[in-house]
């Protein structure tokens, strides 16, 4: 190292600003430290032998308070510290040391680094002097001494700049150099902060945290002023003057200079105890302020990665430990979902078990990367009361790029992709996509315009109909009313493109009616030719599960004045999702008024079998993939024979989709088959066109 009289000449020269400094050999980790009493007294000047950087975490120990020493220790590591010298990103680490039993405000200041020699010098400062003499309101002149006019008149330009375009928020920007922030008058005026312009505000609000919420600000803050993040995105709690915490969301950006250096830090923070929309049981942003939140990204055209996370099997913790104890989960699975986001992003709790994950600045790896260490964390160390607890989950991602849509498209489509996750993958995330970056977006705004038609009088939606006919006659008897929907853009979509998306969609049930109305009208005119017509209309499971669902297709009926036992309703096998006495109910009041019930896609899933024993219907339809090759290979045949003989045990009539060929029918034929629908007879014709043909069969 250099001699002490070169030494000694530095540090009088700093010590007047610092309580410490050090002089380190980046190379060997040799380094002095010079302080004194006060600024006039004899320099005191220790050398010591010991590594600096264990010397920091040594006094980290000693003298850091508790709840800044990890981020002290690790901002402190010489690897950490010494790349962030090197590459011009550390200017000061902000800390506090106890006392007399008190925390006090310091930083780690930067004060040159000489490259040439491997040589850094660091200052330690008292920064609660700095803010009891430079917190005052500017009309006292404060700060006039550290921050040049000129550059003060710039920041409160900028400030003037940032609240016009920051409405119902508050905003704050920060001089980085100079640490002098600007807040706005109502921040000061709700959280008792000591004026609107404060030196070392980010200390000062840390002080108005929640202390559960310090860390992952206080972690957030040092990545700024370090250089190791470019903004933040975070919700925290903090405390009004009547003591009492509001949720806030607060969203940061950085400014940099011509030189690309950071100098300004500004940004606004959403107070959402002013404007309601709190989950009282979590603390997080509840369903209408994440709709909220949701639409003005969109609005503002933010690109945006969102999560829906949901708890699988709640009832089985609801049942095995009380209500209070699952109140309880919810609470730690927000608490711990609300710190795992940090500093990129929002949590909010929706109904029931589901959350949502929202950020500006994740992309759908790094949002599934997350995903995976949170599932990991409740499969193997969450813990209440003693209790070790298994926790799995299902997520469901969208990346958000496209806004001429609206929240509750983006939303559908994110259900959509959560069920997925649920039903299919075992709580894989499942990401919603249609492919390709282009085919995605495509795929939302055309589910947007779907939807929107829904609510514009059903514009571009009409039924197509297939044929049904009878195995033995070959005469029309019924026919299968199908949904699709064309415009000019996007021309004709199959439903299979969008029902699965949409019916989870509150407009669902509503364009299930409309289906239901619409095809019993068309049927009734060709009941007038043919008496025995039946018309067939699919259902989701999403309708099953309105209470009124049987209310309204018995009042569909008496509207339209149609005949109960000329219409049949088909269910799929993915009904297994609803409850059993549920279901049961619905068909036995059905068929009680006449209304014939089928079994659609049967042999497609797991639980086929296990509905027709469990459930009265009237008819399975086996699914067109086991038909396909019937006049090849002798093990469909085989399949078929077995199907239409358990349908007889049941004493349940049998419809074989996907009959596309002559040599097929004659085949399927030899069977217990009582009806037959396939491309032979008739692809789905829209109405006018299938009325022709219906009195041609």
């Amino acid at each position: 190292m250099k001699s002490d009289n070169i030494f000694n000449k530095i540090a009088n020269a700093l010590l007047g600003d610092y309580e410490r400094v050090f002089y380190v050999d980046a190379q060997t980790d040799e380094f002095r430290e010079f302080s004194a009493d006060g600024v006039n007294d004899p320099l005191q000047t220790q050398q010591k032998e010991n590594d600096f950087f264990s010397s920091m975490a040594n006094y980290a120990q000693q003298s850091v308070y508790e709840q800044d020493r990890q981020v002290f220790i690790q901002s402190v590591q010489k690897d950490n510290m010494l790349s962030k010298i090197k590459s011009g990103c550390m200017q000061s680490i902000s800390y506090r040391i106890i006392k007399d039993g008190k925390p006090v405000c310091h930083s780690l200041c930067l004060i040159r680094y000489m490259e040439d020699e491997n040589c850094f010098i660091l200052g330690i400062k008292n920064t609660e002097k700095t803010e009891a003499k430079d917190t005052q309101a500017p009309e006292n002149n404060c700060g006039n001494a550290l921050i040049p006019q000129q550059r003060k008149q710039k920041l409160e330009a900028l400030f003037q700049a940032f609240s016009v375009v920051a409405e119902g928020s508050y905003v704050y920007l920060c001089d980085m150099k100079y640490d002098l922030s600007i807040w706005s008058k109502t921040a000061v005026d709700t959280f008792g902060l000591p004026s609107q312009y404060m030196y070392g505000a980010g200390d000062i609000w840390e002080d108005h945290i929640h202390p559960e919420d310090r860390e992952t600000y206080s972690s957030g803050i040092n990545d700024i002023f370090m250089g190791i993040s470019t903004g933040h995105d975070m919700q925290y709690r903090a405390r009004k003057t009547t003591g009492e915490y509001d949720v806030c969301t607060c969203k940061g950006v950085v400014l940099r200079d011509e030189n690309g250096d950071p100098e300004y830090f500004g940004g606004a923070i959403r107070n959402h105890g002013l404007h309601g929309h709190v989950d009282s049981l979590t603390g997080l942003r509840n369903q209408y302020g994440f709709f909220e939140d949701l639409q003005a990204n969109l609005a503002n055209n933010r690109n945006m990665c969102i999560c829906l996370v949901g708890i699988s099997k709640f009832s089985e913790i609801n049942e095995v430990y009380g209500y209070h104890f699952g109140n309880t989960v919810l609470q730690k699975f927000g608490r711990y979902l609300f710190e795992h986001v940090g500093n990129h992003g929002s949590a909010y709790r929706l109904d029931g078990t589901k959350f949502v994950v929202l950020s500006t600045t994740h992309s759908v790896s790094d949002m599934k990367q997350r995903y995976e260490n949170l599932r990991q964390y409740f499969r193997e160390k969450f813990r209440i009361d003693g209790k070790q607890l298994v926790i799995e989950l299902n997520a469901g991602i969208i990346n958000v790029d496209s806004f001429d849509i609206d929240s509750q498209t983006v939303y559908a489509c994110l259900n959509f992709a959560y069920s997925e996750s649920k039903i299919l993958h075992h709580g894989d995330a499942v990401e919603f996509t249609g492919g390709q970056t282009n085919e995605n977006r495509y795929r939302i705004e055309q589910l947007h315009t779907i939807r929107a038609s829904i609510t514009q009088d059903y514009n571009g939606f009409y039924i197509a109909y297939q044929p049904v006919v009878d195995a033995a006659t070959k005469k029309l008897i019924g026919a299968e009313a199908l949904l699709r929907w064309k415009n000019e853009k996007y021309g004709v979509v199959s439903p299979d493109d969008f029902i699965p998306v949409l019916e989870r969609d509150p407009l669902f049930c509503v364009l299930g009616e409309w289906i239901l109305k619409t095809s019993l009208i068309d049927a009734k005119k060709i009941r007038e030719k043919n008496p025995d017509f039946v018309v067939h209309v699919n259902l989701s499971y999403s309708q099953l599960e309105k209470p009124d669902f049987v209310d309204m297709v018995i009042h569909t009926l008496q509207e339209v004045d149609y005949p109960a036992q000329n219409l049949c309703l088909e269910v799929t096998e993915r009904c297994r999702l609803l409850n059993i006495e549920l279901l049961k109910n619905i068909i036995v009041n059905l068929r009680g008024k006449g209304v014939k019930i089928a079994l659609d896609d049967f042999g497609t899933g797991f639980s086929s079998v296990s509905l027709v024993k469990e459930l009265n219907f009237d008819i399975i339809k086996i699914d067109r993939s086991f038909v396909e090759n019937i006049d090849k290979e002798e093990i469909v045949r085989n399949l078929i024979e077995h199907f239409t003989n358990l349908a007889s045990l049941f004493g349940t009539s049998v419809c074989v989709e996907g009959v596309e060929t002559e040599e097929m029918m004659k085949i399927i034929c030899n069977y217990p088959v009582q009806s037959l629908q396939g491309y032979y007879f008739a692809k789905p014709l829209p109405f006018d066109e299938f009325i022709d043909k219906a009195y041609m069969i």
